[in-house]
């Protein structure tokens, strides 16, 4: 395998919101910076979600019947999604090296005994619809090594974000958000903070029947409900030490029924403000008790759309310069599905892809499994030594 190359690798993740399939075509040149050539976000058709949702509630107990036929789908809907991306780039797939596919969580789960994560999105199928060699599965090696499997994006973000002039903190605002803090010298740490957009979205999707609250402005129409926010924030999870993970698992529509049994009087324009508060509350508090004094914030995922977070996080940080990845030469929407493609690379160069002071793995590990392709071509890459 030719290390000195520039190559090009497809990047596949569904996130904890599961409203789209985001997609990337990646050119990783051996030297400098990742350069998105085409991204999308393909949606998952109404039937498919509604069995995606069933299935990562954490009160569904769905058959193997159910999560199987789920898994064959979901591989043939990123199998479809990887291809729009490659002809969005005007690129055949006998010009991509690699598929790099997250999957779709619909369990994870560090803290039960054994501790297990599950993603499904069958990478054979992707591989053989697309015809290019696919690695997937990366959270389960990092949890053999008795890592948490998560965050996996941090080894990406010091890849393209760190440098020696400053200390920086990237944070991932998806269903869920979590930081990476990039000093200019010493270990990168980082760990999910807790709710990203999960509990914003669940709110807005029960009583306004959206996806997601455009721009924060159902949002700003309420009041931050003191006794509410109050009651979110003493969730022991804030105040965990890392290295750590959750998901919607945890902060979950029970979990928030939960909480809000206490407060009933609450309208729900003001519940989606708290909401909303809280996160921005969470992510400030993360970063100020674990980055330096003096770290620039860098904000990517689905939340750097939400204006009115993006302000609250602004101003609860006044002593920082806070901005998004696009800045950077990185948009946003696209930091972690390129993470996936830049991990693919790394497996297949046989380059490890967590970071343990992140995940608590006993050691850094070469991350997820490699599905040959079935087209011309294929099968060319082979793990490397060294």
């Amino acid at each position: 395998m030719n290390h000195g190359m520039s190559a090009h690798f497809v990047g596949l993740i569904s996130g904890t919101s599961m409203d789209a399939v985001d997609a990337v075509l990646v050119d990783l040149p051996a030297q400098g910076s990742p350069r998105c050539i085409a991204a999308l976000s393909h949606p998952i058709p109404a039937e498919l979600h509604t069995r995606l949702k069933k299935l990562a509630d954490p009160q569904c107990h769905a058959g193997l019947d159910e999560l199987g036929e789920a898994d064959v789908l979901t591989g043939e809907l990123f199998a479809t999604a990887a291809l729009a991306v490659i002809r969005e780039g005007g690129l055949e797939p006998g010009q991509v090296q690699a598929i790099g596919s997250h999957g779709q969580t619909v369990r994870h789960r560090p803290q039960a005994n054994p501790p297990f994560t599950l993603q499904i999105g069958n990478p054979q199928r992707i591989a053989h619809r697309t015809g290019i060699t696919t690695v997937a599965d990366f959270r389960q090696r990092d949890m053999a090594a008795g890592g948490q499997g998560a965050p996996l994006v941090p080894a990406f973000h010091r890849a393209v974000f760190w440098t020696q002039e400053e200390d920086r903190v990237v944070v991932n605002i998806g269903g869920i958000a979590n930081i990476t803090h990039l000093p200019a010298s010493g270990p990168v740490t980082g760990f999910d903070t807790g709710p990203g957009n999960t509990l914003m979205d669940l709110w807005i999707r029960r009583h306004r029947d959206r996806p997601f609250d455009e721009a924060g402005q159902w949002a700003r129409q309420g009041q931050v409900a003191e006794a509410l926010l109050i009651t979110l924030l003493s969730e022991p999870y804030l105040g965990e030490a890392p290295p750590k993970s959750t998901g919607p698992e945890w902060f979950s529509a029970a979990w928030l029924d939960h909480a809000l049994a206490q407060h009933r009087q609450t309208s729900h324009a003001d519940v989606q403000r708290t909401l909303l508060e809280y996160t921005a509350q969470s992510i400030a508090d993360a970063i100020q008790r674990h980055a330096n004094a003096s770290a620039q914030v860098l904000i990517c995922g689905g939340g750097a759309r939400n204006a009115y977070l993006m302000e609250r996080l602004t101003q609860l940080m006044p002593q920082r310069r806070v901005s998004d990845t696009g800045a950077f030469g990185v948009e946003p929407d696209w930091v972690e599905a390129m993470a996936f493609a830049w991990l693919a690379r790394e497996t297949l160069f046989g380059r490890p892809g967590n970071i343990k002071e992140v995940t608590g793995a006993s050691e850094d590990v070469i991350l997820g499994g490699v599905f040959p392709g079935g087209g011309p071509g294929s099968g060319k890459w082979q793990v490397a030594s060294g």
